[in-house]
């Protein structure tokens, strides 16, 4: 990848959701890569039902197709680094395999991101000052094992997580080796979290090596928020979008990230329930909003 160059993919979890298996669990690889296809992106992100790597790797080079990255559960916390990196070896060796950029790291020691009755606005968790040393010196190493397999370790910060805000972020990436560890920029997370996305972007665009652009409707996080919905419940109530669906203004995001000379993958990413969300209608509404308002400008 060139510098400046910037790939566009598009995540799985629009047709299926590794958190809730059975939604979307109709939809195939090759339904889903032809999609893409059709939508007119570079590529994506392997999910949790994509076959073994030589299956992967014919049906994206059928397609003229990428893999941007994957998502690992790290529980550097709970089980330790040994256990830890056995588990992240396995992760990168089978990424290397299907050339990709990047390992998506969230560490889930105390996540309620998949428990269906925690107020996900309310009741996040926290690290204590022990935990934290753990989990930044545990990140530093598994930065280092991704190198071996040519791959950049990105941090999703995420809601729900010991690592959801922008202090939280801050915290990480004072603690981490900017060498070694990376972050993934995820503007849907941010704003919930938080409510402003430019702070995040600005204040660490130099560790900044993966983008999601994830939109949200603000009248339905409202309304989650209010009746203190989990973070389960509040994507399947359609808190989240696709990039033109939602509040968040993706240009002055994009013309940072040019004036910054940001070279890696933008992927879109929206949880949503694809029997009400209609996957390809929603990757056809991003890939527009690409084309009329992101891809013409000149920083």
């Amino acid at each position: 990848m060139n510098m400046g160059e910037i790939l566009w993919g598009i995540a799985p979890i629009g047709w299926r959701n590794d958190d809730i298996p059975e939604i979307g669990a109709e939809n195939t690889l090759s339904h889903l890569l032809s999609d893409i296809v059709v939508a007119g992106f570079q590529g994506t992100e392997v999910g949790g039902f994509f076959p073994e790597a030589k299956v992967l790797n014919k049906e994206l080079k059928l397609r003229n197709l990428k893999i941007a990255g994957q998502w690992f559960s790290s529980f550097l916390i709970r089980d330790g680094l040994e256990q830890t990196a056995s588990l992240f070896h396995k992760h990168c060796a089978y990424l290397k395999e299907v050339n990709a950029y990047v390992a998506v790291v969230s560490e889930q020691t105390y996540s309620i991101q998949g428990m269906q009755q925690k107020n996900v606005f309310a009741e996040k968790p926290y690290f204590t000052d022990e935990e934290w040393e753990k989990l930044s010196n545990g990140l530093n190493e598994l930065g280092k094992i991704a190198e071996e397999y040519d791959l950049k370790l990105v941090y999703h910060h995420h809601m729900g997580t010991g690592i959801q805000t922008l202090a939280e972020i801050d915290r990480l990436m004072d603690a981490t080796d900017p060498n070694h560890v990376h972050l993934l920029f995820d503007t849907g997370h941010i704003y919930v979290s938080d409510g402003d996305y430019m702070t995040l972007l600005a204040k660490h665009i130099n560790r900044i090596k993966h983008v999601h652009f994830k939109d949200v409707r603000e009248n339905i996080q409202g309304e989650c928020k209010r009746e203190g919905l989990s973070f389960l419940q509040s994507f399947l109530r359609g808190m989240f979008t696709v990039p033109g669906d939602g509040i968040i203004d993706f240009t002055e995001v994009y013309e940072y990230l040019l004036r910054a000379d940001y070279s890696g993958w933008i992927v879109i990413e929206a949880e949503q329930d694809p029997a009400i969300a209609h996957p390809l209608e929603h990757a056809l509404i991003a890939r527009k909003y690409i084309n009329e308002k992101l891809l013409m400008l000149h920083v």
